[in-house]
């Protein structure tokens, strides 16, 4: 088990999306996370890069998406940004309420923030940063 940074950088496509989760998942996995965690981080990042593909630039291929995560044994961290215009996460109506419920918008917002233990939007709302603590993870070693 070692920490990992992994820096990528793709058009935007879902096939490059994939190939960016499944390496991300790969070091997951390396780091020994529980089942649970890796189906959560699994399932965030899998949105956060759809929806940068999809929201932020457009399916427009001659745009990217930048990644940098940081895998530990102790915690899971991402940034992904888009080179889209942005958007105001507040804006986004909440998918729970009675005049939502039928309509698809937001679900992904929500499942990200309950699925992560932090999720920051800056640049706009054009990069997301997530983090997820590894709560099985044996502690710290002493220095």
């Amino acid at each position: 088990m070692a920490k990992r940074e992994l820096r990528m950088t793709f058009a935007s496509d879902y096939g490059s999306a994939r190939k960016t989760q499944r390496e991300i998942l790969e070091a997951v996995v390396e780091n020994r996370y529980k089942e649970h965690a890796v189906f959560a981080i699994k399932l965030a990042v899998e949105e956060v890069l759809v929806n940068a593909v999809k929201h932020g630039n457009k399916h427009d291929t001659s745009k990217q998406v930048h990644v940098v995560a940081d895998v530990s044994p102790q915690q899971f961290e991402i940034w992904v940004e888009d080179e889209g215009n942005g958007f105001d996460p507040a804006g986004v109506p909440d998918p729970r309420s009675e005049e939502n419920l039928e309509k698809t918008d937001g679900r992904g917002l929500l499942l990200i923030k309950s699925y992560m233990d932090l999720v920051e939007y800056t640049k706009g709302g054009r990069c997301v940063h997530m983090l997820k603590k590894n709560r099985d993870a044996p502690p710290h070693p002493p220095t």
